[in-house]
């Protein structure tokens, strides 16, 4: 009895429609984001674990794969007090911490004000499910060296941009800032920088768990009453740009940034969020995410990051980094019938001499954008659907005596 054969669980193989579909999206998002004045850098899939696991990658970190030191022996295994004490190497969890690394290797050779473009696969060790893999592509745009809104601006119409280049309609961004957050948890008497993160983590389960959830865990969170607390975080939940201008617990400051955001930016719909945490802990100011109605996940998100390129450099830099949901958004997008547009099939019988229809498809080139040779089959029918699936448009037959396709005919496929 054969096995069967799979992927890596968590990993998936590309059919060539797939991956048709994938590179038009990677070239679409990359054309926009060349528009916008972004440089598409490029790093290595490895970095070194102890940068990994430096505290800046959130609970990414406990995801990482580890990749094992060369030439251990037994007494290293046995010696070693944790599973990491034997990897000095671990593949890349997300962009940002190798785009930090990349900063701090190269600022000499870089401009003062940094639009960075990095396109590639991550990995992360998690629980294979629907939408959730552990090898995907993350599309990301970073500002760094510029500490003004300008920064937040550009890459929120660059994100808009691509998205609107794509075909994707409806969506709008969620805005929030980690001040505003910071402000509400003071406001009830979580200002401990550990309970804080512990209460941040709650509130952004608010879709999950409701109201009364969060209440529950912020509760046991303070160890206080908190007396009403249900009702607050209800209001949250609906509040808009209007319902908390006059807020007690707000930061007018962080809210005023946030003001002039929305004004800056006519062309794309920003709500304001009060509950939108962002899950990384490296934030520090403006958070956003991308929404659309008819999904219950978010298509892209980020936010502003001063502090990490800091940890590596000795001195900080502001940052701001957004990035796109490629493993959702691919999925979103149909190929539009001029993305395979002149591909043709030369479809030849078995007695055709090998040197003959290499000239014919050289001649085929000449005034075709792409040429496949496809030996004929019995049945035909089936063997011309399947090249309508792989992209294909027209098709011409080769016989034994076809010495040129000069007055050829080639017949649409579908």
């Amino acid at each position: 009895m054969a096995t069967t054969v799979t992927a890596p669980r968590g990993m998936r193989d590309h059919l060539p429609a797939d991956k048709a579909r994938r590179e038009h999206v990677l070239g679409v998002i990359r054309g926009v984001y060349a528009q916008h004045g972004f440089d598409e850098i490029e790093t290595p899939v490895v970095e070194e674990a102890a940068r990994l696991h430096s505290g800046l990658g959130g609970d990414n970190e406990k995801l990482a794969f580890a990749v094992m030191k060369r030439g251990l022996t037994t007494d290293d295994v046995r010696s070693a007090e944790a599973p990491l004490d034997l990897a000095d190497l671990g593949l890349r969890f997300d962009l940002t911490v190798p785009l930090a690394r990349f900063y701090a290797s190269h600022r000499a050779e870089l401009p003062s004000v940094f639009r960075a473009v990095q396109i590639a696969p991550v990995w992360r060790a998690e629980r294979p499910q629907k939408g959730r893999y552990r090898q995907f592509v993350q599309c990301d745009i970073d500002v760094l060296g510029e500490p003004g809104q300008l920064a937040e601006i550009e890459l929120i119409s660059a994100t808009t941009a691509a998205l609107d280049a794509l075909g994707i309609a409806g969506t709008t961004i969620r805005i929030n800032d980690r001040r505003i957050l910071t402000a509400l948890l003071g406001s009830w008497g979580i200002v401990d920088p550990g309970a804080a993160e512990r209460a941040l983590i709650t509130v952004d389960k608010l879709d999950k768990i409701g109201p009364e959830g969060v209440a529950a865990e912020l509760r046991e969170t303070t160890g206080a009453e908190l007396p009403g607390l249900e009702d607050t975080i209800r209001s949250l939940e609906s509040a808009d740009w209007s319902s908390v201008a006059d807020a007690e617990w707000l930061d007018a400051e962080a809210f005023a940034d946030l003001l002039r955001l929305r004004d800056a930016l006519p062309g794309a719909d920003l709500r304001f969020d009060p509950t939108l945490v962002r899950g990384m802990g490296y934030y520090t100011g403006t958070i956003f995410e991308v929404a659309h109605p008819d999904f219950g996940y978010s298509l892209g998100g980020g936010g502003r990051y001063d502090g990490m390129i800091g940890r590596f450099l000795g001195q900080d830099v502001p940052a701001v980094g957004f990035s796109l949901g490629f493993e959702r958004l691919v999925d979103l997008v149909t190929l539009p019938e001029s993305a395979e547009s002149d591909a043709v099939v030369l479809v030849y019988d078995k007695d055709v001499d090998p040197v003959r229809l290499a000239a014919l498809k050289d001649e085929a080139l000449r005034s075709h954008r792409r040429v496949r040779l496809e030996r004929r089959v019995k049945n035909t029918k089936n063997q011309l659907a399947g090249l309508v699936e792989q992209g294909f448009d027209a098709f011409a037959s080769v016989r034994a005596d076809t010495e040129t396709l000069e007055g050829a005919e080639f017949r649409p496929l579908s």
